[in-house]
Parts: structure tokens; sequence; C-alpha cells
């Protein structure tokens, strides 16, 4: 039994917003456990130039545990990224989030 990444990213929003993004997170998503922890901001600037000083980033890794090969998640990844994206644009105003499938072991 191996764990595989589904999808790998950040969520960030303004550090004077009060939020607890676990608790507007669940912990799984369609059997795909959910993973969220605070980071530095992994580059001193957005792209359009605005410094991320300013912002609170997450990693975000949803993994499944599995004993098929990581490409074989696939159609396990397209349910998952279905059942995240209304939960995503559900977050407060001001959340960002950037998230990228990643099939891969850990």
């Amino acid at each position: 039994m191996q764990a595989i990444r589904l999808f790998q990213g950040y969520l960030w929003h303004p550090k004077e917003a009060p939020l607890d993004l676990k608790a507007l997170l669940p912990e799984a998503v369609e059997g795909a456990r959910l993973l969220l922890d605070e980071v530095p901001p992994p580059t001193p600037f957005f792209e359009d130039g605005t410094p991320t000083a300013g912002q609170r980033f997450y990693q975000l890794t949803l993994l499944v545990l599995s004993q098929d090969p990581p490409e074989a998640p696939k159609p396990l990844a397209e349910r998952v990224a279905k059942a995240l994206q209304p939960l995503l644009e559900g977050l407060p105003q001001g959340v960002g989030w950037l998230l990228l499938e990643d099939l891969r072991p850990l």
C-alpha cells in the first residue's frame, strides 16, 4: 500500500482575516484525504507583482492509499476535482487557491 498524491497546491488569504480553513474544509473528499498545513509564502510576489507577505499560505494536498500504480487513480482524481470545486468556490471572499493534479506516490 502506498500514498498517492492526487492534487497539490496552495490556499491563501489576507493575514488580517481571522479564518480557520481547517474548519471550513472537510477532512476527506470522495475518499481522498485532505491535508492542510500552514507554510511560508512559496514566492515573494504573485504573478501580478503584488507581494505575498500580507497573506497566510497553506499547502493543500489530497491523497489516497492505494496498491495500484500512480496513474490508476485518474478516475478518482476526476471525481475529487468535481466535488472539490464547489467547496473551494464556497470559501469566504479573499481566499485564493492554486491546485494542480499530481498523480505521484509520496
